[in-house]
Protein backbone atom coordinates (compact mmCIF):
# COMPACT_ATOMS: atom_id res chain seq x y z
CA UNK A 1 0.00 0.00 0.00
CA UNK A 2 1.47 3.30 -0.86
CA UNK A 3 2.11 6.13 1.70
CA UNK A 4 -0.25 9.07 1.53
CA UNK A 5 1.37 12.59 1.02
CA UNK A 6 0.56 14.96 4.07
CA UNK A 7 2.17 18.07 3.41
CA UNK A 8 3.34 19.86 6.64
CA UNK A 9 0.97 22.86 6.95
CA UNK A 10 2.02 25.71 9.72
CA UNK A 11 -0.38 28.72 10.55
CA UNK A 12 1.08 32.32 11.01
CA UNK A 13 -0.90 34.96 12.35
CA UNK A 14 0.46 38.09 11.05
CA UNK A 15 0.98 41.63 13.13
CA UNK A 16 -2.39 42.27 11.86
CA UNK A 17 -4.15 39.06 14.11
CA UNK A 18 -4.99 38.04 10.00
CA UNK A 19 -4.12 33.70 9.87
CA UNK A 20 -2.23 32.31 6.85
CA UNK A 21 -1.49 28.74 6.05
CA UNK A 22 1.91 27.84 4.79
CA UNK A 23 3.29 24.58 3.53
CA UNK A 24 6.89 23.65 5.14
CA UNK A 25 9.42 22.82 2.50
CA UNK A 26 12.44 22.61 4.93
CA UNK A 27 13.94 23.52 8.17
CA UNK A 28 17.13 23.83 8.87
CA UNK A 29 19.87 25.13 11.41
CA UNK A 30 23.32 26.89 11.62
CA UNK A 31 25.26 28.47 14.25
CA UNK A 32 22.82 31.80 13.75
CA UNK A 33 19.31 29.87 14.44
CA UNK A 34 16.61 28.04 13.23
CA UNK A 35 15.00 28.92 9.96
CA UNK A 36 11.92 27.58 7.73
CA UNK A 37 11.03 27.75 3.83
CA UNK A 38 7.68 28.07 3.72
CA UNK A 39 5.31 28.49 0.19
CA UNK A 40 2.11 29.47 1.29
CA UNK A 41 -1.27 27.33 0.59
CA UNK A 42 -4.46 29.02 -1.12
CA UNK A 43 -7.87 27.82 -1.33
CA UNK A 44 -9.16 29.97 -4.00
CA UNK A 45 -7.40 28.72 -7.38
CA UNK A 46 -7.33 32.46 -8.30
CA UNK A 47 -5.19 33.12 -5.42
CA UNK A 48 -2.74 30.45 -7.02
CA UNK A 49 -3.03 31.68 -10.48
CA UNK A 50 -2.14 34.94 -8.57
CA UNK A 51 0.73 34.07 -6.54
CA UNK A 52 4.32 34.82 -7.35
CA UNK A 53 5.70 31.58 -6.13
CA UNK A 54 7.90 33.25 -3.87
CA UNK A 55 9.19 30.87 -0.74
CA UNK A 56 9.13 32.54 2.32
CA UNK A 57 12.00 32.32 4.66
CA UNK A 58 11.57 33.20 8.37
CA UNK A 59 13.57 32.55 11.41
CA UNK A 60 12.41 30.60 14.50
CA UNK A 61 12.31 32.13 17.69
CA UNK A 62 11.67 31.31 21.45
CA UNK A 63 10.44 33.40 23.98
CA UNK A 64 9.15 32.44 27.45
CA UNK A 65 9.05 28.92 26.14
CA UNK A 66 6.79 29.78 22.82
CA UNK A 67 7.65 29.00 19.80
CA UNK A 68 6.78 31.80 16.85
CA UNK A 69 8.24 32.80 13.27
CA UNK A 70 9.71 35.97 12.90
CA UNK A 71 11.11 37.57 9.65
CA UNK A 72 15.34 37.74 9.29
CA UNK A 73 16.10 40.90 9.69
CA UNK A 74 20.02 41.05 8.90
CA UNK A 75 20.39 40.94 5.33
CA UNK A 76 23.83 39.24 4.76
CA UNK A 77 22.18 36.27 7.40
CA UNK A 78 19.21 36.32 4.80
CA UNK A 79 21.24 36.32 2.17
CA UNK A 80 23.48 33.49 3.41
CA UNK A 81 20.12 31.27 4.41
CA UNK A 82 18.33 31.76 0.99
CA UNK A 83 21.23 30.40 -0.70
CA UNK A 84 21.50 27.41 1.51
CA UNK A 85 17.64 26.77 0.84
CA UNK A 86 18.29 27.37 -2.80
CA UNK A 87 20.64 24.54 -2.95
CA UNK A 88 18.30 22.17 -0.65
CA UNK A 89 15.16 22.93 -2.46
CA UNK A 90 16.57 23.53 -6.44
CA UNK A 91 15.40 19.91 -7.18
CA UNK A 92 11.77 20.35 -6.18
CA UNK A 93 11.20 23.55 -8.14
CA UNK A 94 13.97 23.66 -11.17
CA UNK A 95 14.14 21.76 -13.51
CA UNK A 96 17.91 20.27 -15.19
CA UNK A 97 18.43 21.71 -18.92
Amino acid sequence: MAEEFNPDLVSVIDEDGVEHIFEELDRIETDNGRYVALLPVFDEADDIIDDDGEIIILQVEEENGETFLAPIEDQKVFDEIGKIFEERLQDLFFEEE
